[in-house]
């Protein structure tokens, strides 16, 4: 890490990530590199090295940020609402993931590959995110599914997250892959990120 205020530090972390959250709005992940990124940055690339080791290092990160909204709308959704109704839950978990388009597209994503290539201390801070959402998810379901017993809240939380990982293939599709569908007589039902997470959490619930 280099020398320098932990301010300036923080500050120019977040601008890599910045710059490769803006690259991923057009760019694959296997089309941006460092020196893709280094050049929407006010530094040189080979200051990026002071910060992230790899590009799998920065979408890690760009991911844990991402986790982190998303576990804040989750802890003002408890802080702010005494009760909700299973529905009203379901509606609100889909609002929330609906809001973060972002994260579910890098979920979609190798995990193995990006976990592979980054360090421990990278991947442990952002273990530590994503530990935080499984807490933000459980905390809901204590304060607004008090009925449900603690291995039922653990099996939904088990089948919730995996099932995040499909969401953003499920409700987005480029013109090559409805094309690809079309002529594989596939018929592709277009469903928003809210449909298809309400559908899955309120059918999940109706089992408690």
């Amino acid at each position: 890490m280099p020398k320098g205020s932990p301010e300036l530090t923080a500050s120019r972390r977040e601008e890599i990530i910045n710059a490769c959250e803006q690259l991923y709005q057009t760019m694959s992940f296997k089309e941006i590199t460092i020196k893709e990124i280094g050049a929407v940055t006010s530094f040189t690339r080979t200051s990026i090295y002071n910060y992230f080791q790899t590009k799998e290092e920065i979408f890690l990160a760009l991911m844990q940020r991402e986790y982190d909204l998303w576990v804040a709308d989750l802890q003002k959704l408890v802080k702010d609402n005494e009760t909700l109704s299973s529905d009203e839950l379901a509606k609100a978990l889909a609002y929330s993931l609906a809001r973060r388009e972002q994260l579910l597209k890098l979920l979609a994503m190798n995990h193995y590959d990006m976990e592979a290539n980054s360090r421990p201390e990278n991947l442990t801070e952002f273990k530590i995110s994503y530990g935080a959402s499984l807490n933000a998810v459980r905390s809901c379901l204590d304060k607004f599914c008090s009925y449900m017993k603690d291995e039922e809240k653990t099996e939904f939380i088990f089948v919730f997250f995996p099932f995040l990982f499909g969401v953003y293939p499920y409700t987005v599709a480029t013109e090559k892959q409805l094309t690809a569908m079309k002529q594989a007589n596939i018929k592709f039902v277009k469903l928003s990120i809210f449909d298809i997470v309400y559908l899955c959490v309120k059918n999940l619930l109706a089992k408690y």
